[in-house]
C-alpha cells in the first residue's frame, strides 16, 4: 500500500508540474519565464530550461538578461549533447558578445562541442580538424586564460588521432601492394607526409618503419633497371631508422631487411 500511495503521489507531481509548465509555455510574463528558466537548469532540467531560454533570447535582446539566456541556452544544449547546435550557439555568443566577461568560456567551448563530436580515427575528421582551429583561436585569444593548457593537452590528442588516421591509411595502401598500381610508393608518400606534418608524434616510430619495410618491398618487385637505386635507398632509409631508433620494437625486422638488401646488392 505504501509504495502504491507513493507511486500515486509522484505521478500526481508530475502531472501537476507538467500542466504548470504547459501554462508557463503560453503565458506572456516573460519574467516568470526567466525566473523559472533559471530554477530549471539550476536543478538540471536542461529540457524545459532550454525551451524557455530559446525563446527569451529574443524577447530580451539588447539586454543583460538576453546575454544570460543565450549562454545558458548554449550550456543547455551541450549538456543535453546536442553537441552541433551547442557549437552554433556558443559561436553566435561570441559574435554577438565579444566583450562579455563569459566570452572566453564560450570560445573554449565552442571548440570543446567538436572536440566531443571528433569521431573514430577511421571516419571522416571533420570535427577534429574544426576542434583544432577553435582551441588554437581560443589559446591565441586567450594565451593567460587557465583553460590554455587543458586547450593544448586537447589539441595533442586531437593531432595524435589524425596521425592515426594518416598511419591506418599509409598501412592500407602497403597492404594493397602492387594492386592496380604501385601502392608501395604511396605508402611511403602517405607516411612521410605524416611525418613532415607530425614530427613530435607518438607514432613516429610506426611510420618510420613502414617507409623502411615499403621500400624494401618496392625495390624487390622493381624491374630491373630501377632496382639497384631502390635497395640503396633502403640501406640509405634503414640506417635513418636505426640511428633514431636504436631500441626499436621493430630493429630484429630492420636488420633482416638490411641484410638481405646487402645480399641482393651483392
Amino acid at each position: 500500500m505504501r509504495k502504491l500511495f507513493f507511486f500515486v503521489f509522484m505521478m500526481l507531481m508530475v502531472l501537476t508540474s507538467c500542466s504548470e509548465y504547459q501554462k508557463l509555455l503560453k503565458s506572456n510574463d516573460y519574467d516568470l519565464k526567466y525566473q523559472k528558466a533559471m530554477e530549471y537548469y539550476e536543478k538540471g532540467d536542461n529540457m524545459r530550461a532550454s525551451t524557455l531560454f530559446g525563446e527569451l533570447i529574443g524577447i530580451y535582446r539588447g539586454t543583460e538578461r538576453s546575454e544570460t539566456a543565450h549562454f545558458i541556452y548554449a550550456q543547455c544544449l551541450y549538456n543535453m549533447r546536442d553537441y552541433l547546435m551547442a557549437d552554433h550557439y556558443f559561436r553566435m555568443f561570441v559574435q554577438n558578445y565579444p566583450t562579455s566577461e563569459r566570452a572566453e568560456d564560450a570560445q573554449f567551448m565552442a571548440a570543446y562541442c567538436n572536440y566531443k563530436m571528433s569521431p573514430n580515427p577511421r571516419l571522416d575528421q571533420t570535427y577534429t580538424y574544426n576542434a583544432l582551429d577553435g582551441f588554437q583561436l581560443f589559446i591565441n585569444l586567450y594565451p593567460n586564460s587557465e583553460r590554455a593548457s587543458e586547450a593544448t593537452v586537447l589539441m595533442d590528442e586531437l593531432r595524435n588521432k589524425l596521425v592515426f588516421k594518416a598511419y591506418l591509411n599509409a598501412k592500407l595502401y602497403y597492404h594493397l601492394g602492387t594492386y592496380m598500381g604501385n601502392n608501395y610508393q604511396s605508402a611511403v608518400i602517405a607516411a612521410r607526409n605524416t611525418l613532415d606534418e607530425f614530427p613530435d608524434t607518438k607514432y613516429r616510430e610506426e611510420l618510420s618503419f613502414l617507409i623502411l619495410d615499403a621500400k624494401f618491398i618496392q625495390a624487390v618487385n622493381s624491374i630491373e633497371e630501377r632496382m639497384e637505386e631502390r635497395l640503396r635507398d633502403t640501406i640509405d632509409e634503414y640506417y635513418s631508422f636505426v640511428n633514431e631508433f636504436p631500441q626499436s620494437q621493430y630493429l630484429r625486422r630492420a636488420n633482416r631487411i638490411f641484410e638481405e638488401t646487402n645480399a641482393m646488392l651483392r
